[in-house]
């Protein structure tokens, strides 16, 4: 490990002190002339900042430096104390943070942007930075590069349970390079964190295995030792317990919870620049702020690895796409670099078939146990670092249970391949609470993750290919049950080694002209015996696999209205789903055609999938009375 990059001295103590003073009265004037922000804890967090970055091995000149030294801060609601520290320390200018806080026209939102200099992680989030600085953490030892990760943190979001899973996870992986400060001012936004929820901080790191120190927070010198201490042990993660005082410097402001997010006026302003000893030049710079160039940041990007993929391989029997989505990863892994990958697991490694990879490349597997919400933080914070990160998962659990922090993933622009399995009905016996039967509609809220549903092993197979070797956040979607291998008319392999997925793809699996049948995952296999009963009536209809509902090809919608009727037919909740997505393109581009949308309408019970689509009228019979009444209704 590296220690700090410079001495402390007499000199550099004083000198910090007063920048301190200064910083100070930065955050009172941004958040004032912003009218909202959160000054309280922005001066309790602020000699923390000042003394990390400061002495730690991260400067405005090496940001960009791969063996840089990483600083998370958690409780990025104190950007006002994060931002001062970064401008004073000639990260960026000074003036532009003051009066382009909270402003549409500029970067400095009022919670902390990865896009600024000198921040890694965006946050607003509380509880999930730890879980991001596990990543960050873990992404040292993977890539070997020798630097140090800090997390600072609130004391209110210790209450939060994912950061007691980071906590667990940090040593049993032993990430020795991880040292967490937390900001303990004992307030919160509804007053006293011991009242609110009591938290025995200190407790919890000993019986996780951490190593503690408590320290003034507000003493540059005991910062600075309490963190050279804990980055002279190389083999245990360390929490530094600072103790400060909310609103510090500003006498009116101190233990008063409601400053947690309150500005203060204009007049209550006055008063504390002048306590702090800081010029009051807010008229100045409100003169300027319509004329001062606003700022543009182009952080430089890890690109991912190249990732060897090789051919796909071609089932010809049923099979289930788990099977070949393991089997595929493990042959993936073969042909590359074993640090250039990780994949996580809560759990469920057999079930998902990640269980092969585990036992062929243990060191970049990593077995996270029932913790969801810091997994899904953590591969995504290891997913901008250079590596290709997977996680495997049951639908419920990697999409429902982690919503929150699949948003801020994608907020964070995160590289992670998310497998998740057992989606719909088609989970079956393990009834309602299994069945992922929300994910469309979940994920279509998030503007950067592509998803994509497999139709059979065989696809599934072509999109674990594909999906390795792109930038970007992608779900692949998967039964729980086996599937056919889907067939041309004339019974070849439709997705064989000819076959090229792109994102986005429609694939025509069935001609017809009396109805177009659009469906996905599952009910694909489904939809062709519809189109075999149909064509035995002298009924053609076409049918349409929609891999990537998510980004559907309007011609081709267009096209199919040409057959005036029109069918989605999906094991997902019908009001949020595919049909909900082609029924928006149809009225947005005034598309002339009947409309039936077939899908889930309530919570499921238990028994096998074949059983659950026929009592809701999911099964392929259902369908076909549907489309025959449709159409014979017309004659």
């Amino acid at each position: 490990m590296k220690g700090f990059k410079q001495k402390i001295t007499k000199e550099k103590i004083q000198n910090l002190e007063e920048i301190a003073r200064f910083c100070r009265g930065d955050i009172i004037k941004m958040t004032t002339m912003a009218g909202s922000g959160h000054p309280a804890g922005s001066l309790s967090s602020i000699d923390i900042y000042l003394t990390l970055f400061t002495f730690a091995n991260i400067t405005p000149s090496n940001i960009d430096d791969p063996e840089r030294d990483r600083i998370i801060v958690s409780h990025g609601h104190t950007a006002p104390g994060l931002y001062s520290c970064l401008a004073r320390l000639d990260f960026f200018d000074l003036e532009e943070v003051l009066i382009g806080f909270r402003n549409f026209a500029s970067p400095f939102e009022g919670h902390i942007e990865r896009n600024i200099p000198g921040v890694e992680w965006t946050t607003g989030n509380l509880g999930q930075g730890l879980s991001a600085g596990c990543g960050f953490a873990l992404a040292s030892k993977l890539t070997n590069l020798n630097y140090n990760t800090f997390v600072v943190m609130s004391d209110a979001e210790q209450a939060k349970g994912q950061v007691a899973e980071a906590r667990r996870f940090a040593r049993k992986y032993g990430l020795n390079n991880l040292t967490v400060i937390i900001d303990y001012n004992h307030f919160q936004i509804s007053g006293r964190t011991e009242d609110v929820m009591p938290v025995n901080i200190t407790e919890n790191y000993l019986a996780d295995g951490w190593k503690i120190l408590e320290v003034s927070g507000h003493k540059i010198y005991e910062l600075y030792k309490a963190i050279k201490e804990a980055l002279s042990d190389t083999e245990n993660p360390y929490v530094i317990i600072a103790q400060t005082i909310m609103g510090n410097g500003v006498s009116f402001m101190e233990n008063r919870a409601d400053y947690h997010g309150k500005a203060t006026t204009r007049e209550e302003c006055k008063k504390a620049l002048e306590e702090l000893r800081v010029e009051d030049d807010i008229d100045e710079l409100l003169k300027i702020k319509s004329t001062k160039k606003v700022a543009v940041f182009n952080r430089k990007q890890i690109p991912l690895p190249t990732i060897k993929t090789g051919n796909p391989k071609v089932y010809s029997e049923t099979a289930h796409p788990r099977v070949a989505f393991g089997n595929a990863l493990v042959d993936i892994a073969g042909m590359n670099n074993k640090n250039s990958m990780a994949v996580f697991d809560c759990d469920l490694a057999d079930s998902t078939n990640i269980s092969k990879f585990a036992k062929v490349n243990p060191d970049s597997f990593f077995e996270a146990g029932v913790s969801e919400h810091n997994t899904a933080t953590i591969a995504g914070a290891l997913s901008i670092n250079g590596i290709l990160t997977i996680w495997a998962d049951f639908g419920v659990f990697a999409i429902g249970e982690v919503y929150n922090q699949l948003r801020l993933n994608d907020i964070n622009d995160t590289n992670l391949k998310i497998i998740a399995t057992h989606l719909g009905y088609n989970v079956g016996p393990d009834g309602k609470t299994h069945h992922c039967i929300d994910y469309i509609g979940l994920l279509k809220n998030l503007f950067g993750v592509k998803l994509i549903i497999a139709g059979d092993p065989n696809q599934t197979d072509h999109i674990t290919r594909y999906i390795f070797s792109q930038p970007g956040n992608h779900i692949m979607g998967l039964s729980r049950t086996k599937l056919p291998i889907i067939r041309t008319e004339d019974g070849k392999i439709f997705f064989n080694e000819d076959y090229k997925f792109t994102y986005g793809k429609v694939d025509l699996i069935r001609e017809g002209n009396d109805c177009a049948i659009f469906t996905l995952g599952t009910m694909l296999t489904q939809a062709i015996s519809v189109w075999d009963r149909l064509n035995e009536s002298g009924i053609s209809a076409r049918i349409y696999n929609i891999s990537s509902p998510l980004d559907i090809d309007k011609e081709i919608i267009a096209d199919a209205a040409a057959t005036n009727l029109i069918i989605t037919y999906e094991d997902h909740i019908v009001t949020s789903g595919l049909g909900s997505i082609i029924a928006q393109i149809i009225a947005e581009n005034n598309l002339n055609t009947d409309f039936i949308k077939i899908g889930i309408n309530q919570f499921g019970g238990s028994d096998k999938p074949e059983v659950l689509y026929k009592k809701y009228s999911l099964d392929a019979d259902s369908l076909v009375d549907i489309i025959k009444n449709k159409i014979n209704s017309r004659q």
